[in-house]
């Protein structure tokens, strides 16, 4: 069935920038700071202060702009955007309107049909607003209280073209973008500390229509999960009230967790004149070559670059090198351990694997891992040589997670080298061929899973020491 609408999504996406002073004062940036601990007389907007530009937060928007592939605009400026609230305690906000750090940029996605390219309309600084903490039930009769320790930390903010045609597109963008600020080291991007905040604008057209529809703006959104669900939910929204014979009224509304819905926060009429104009306390800012070329050479290799040459140095499959190169330290790690041992194959199975599966149980950050690229090459030298099996190399590798230690060290002090020599292995073999006749007989009536129970049956009484290899050849030998 043809679709009857279009869907059209652009995303608002505020990354804070990791410098350790705020963007205009010597303030510090960093989170979970007791209230109004981190502030000054020039973040509060106190009468007299003068606003001094972070050269660092300009550095980190550059170095984010050319990873989007954005012109960097040699002549800007800062502009006064105006609106009370009470987080802002200057009621306005130091930002940048007609000239921003960059434009006219792009990430390209990935979709099941191929790759996609998103425009990037700009990326400009700005200062962030402090945050309200409401305090008693939803209607907040009990008051709320501002923290402004958060006032004045550097924002760049992303802004794309309206190219998205779906939630699932909507949410491969921002996961893209996450992960180029990651790589580029600008921002930690942690949602949960609001490091990285979205908005998103969405309407919907007929099919074939070129005029863009009404839009809604959903903002307050605490996960890209968050984003998804709010987009199919208001795209399904303005369905009905079109299908109706309804309008969409332009509004701002927010997804809701506990009732799995968007709600209205205020309509166009409410809307925000923010009234700019430039920002009469700071110069106008001049990038020129030399410093954006200075910040160019700084540009690490970047997620889809890395991915690419992973299939191709490595010549794993794309789904491992996607998985790997998801985050910076994941791929540094695994880079660790080829250079340790030469199997990329095997390596990217161990980490998509136990690796993986003990960082999500343990539920911790890759960087916080005890376990080193290095030391997981050592181990799978040891079990490329034969002095451990494969089954006890997960055992020694459980204990190098938890423990840091060396492999060596870990199978010299468990005991855990694998039992090579034929002489002992022969007593045992014919022990279990002894006690089970059965299998036996099974063996030499063709049927040879009975060779795999054998086999089994000495590695339990080895504790899964006994070289397996060895196992096989003698039991065939003997039956």
């Amino acid at each position: 069935m043809t679709e009857k609408y279009e869907v059209v999504i652009g995303l608002e996406v505020h990354v804070q920038l990791k410098t350790k002073s705020k963007i205009f004062c010597g303030c510090s940036t960093e989170f979970g700071a007791e209230p109004n601990t981190h502030v000054c007389p020039v973040c509060l907007g106190l009468p007299g202060t003068l606003p001094v530009l972070n050269k660092k937060a300009v550095d980190y928007a550059i170095m984010a702009g050319l990873a989007l592939n954005c012109k960097i605009n040699s002549y800007n400026k800062f502009d006064r955007k105006n609106y009370f609230y009470p987080d802002l305690p200057k009621a306005y906000q130091i930002s940048q309107y007609d000239l921003p750090v960059g434009e006219d940029g792009f990430i390209e996605i990935d979709l099941e049909d191929g790759e996609k390219k998103i425009g990037i309309t700009r990326i400009h600084l700005e200062e962030d607003a402090g945050k309200l903490i409401h305090e008693g039930n939803i209607d907040r009769s009990t008051g709320s209280l501002v923290d402004y320790n958060r006032t004045g930390v550097p924002l760049a903010e992303i802004v794309s073209e309206p190219d998205m045609r779906s939630p699932e597109e909507a949410y491969s963008y921002l996961n893209q973008l996450k992960k180029i600020m990651e790589y580029i080291e600008v921002s930690d991007c942690n949602m949960e500390e609001g490091s990285l905040r979205c908005d998103a604008n969405v309407s919907i057209r007929p099919m074939g229509e070129e005029k863009l529809g009404v839009k809604t703006e959903l903002k307050n959104m605490n996960s890209f999960k968050a984003v998804e669900k709010g987009l199919v939910y208001e795209i399904e929204r303005q369905k009905k009230l079109l299908d109706e014979g309804e309008k969409v009224i332009q509004e701002t509304r927010t997804w809701d967790e506990e009732l799995n819905k968007t709600v209205s926060m205020r309509s166009k009429e409410e809307a925000h004149d923010y009234r700019y104009f430039p920002e009469p306390d700071l110069v106008p800012l001049e990038i020129d070559k030399k410093w954006e070329n200075k910040i160019k050479d700084t540009l690490p290799e970047l997620p889809r670059d890395r991915k690419l040459r992973f299939i191709n140095e490595y010549k794993i499959p794309e789904y491992d090198a996607g998985i790997l190169t998801d985050s910076s330290e994941l791929a540094n790690f695994f880079e660790d351990t080829v250079q340790e041992y030469n199997d990329p194959k095997n390596i990217s199975n161990w980490i998509m694997g136990e690796f993986l599966r003990l960082i999500n149980e343990e539920n911790m950050l890759i960087k916080d891992s005890k376990i080193s690229g290095k030391l997981l090459g050592s181990m799978l030298k040891l079990t490329n040589e034969g002095v451990i099996s494969s089954k006890i190399a997960k055992t020694v590798f459980k204990e190098m997670f938890n423990t840091g230690k060396d492999p060596k060290t870990i199978v010299e002090e468990k005991g855990l080298k694998q039992i090579s020599d034929e002489g002992k292995l022969d007593e045992i073999v014919e022990k279990i061929i002894s006690d089970n006749p059965e299998a036996v007989e099974d063996i030499k009536n063709g049927k040879n899973k009975a060779i795999g129970f054998l086999v089994g049956q000495v590695m339990k009484e080895t504790r899964g020491k006994a070289n397996p290899q060895m196992v096989n050849e003698l039991i065939n030998e003997k039956v």
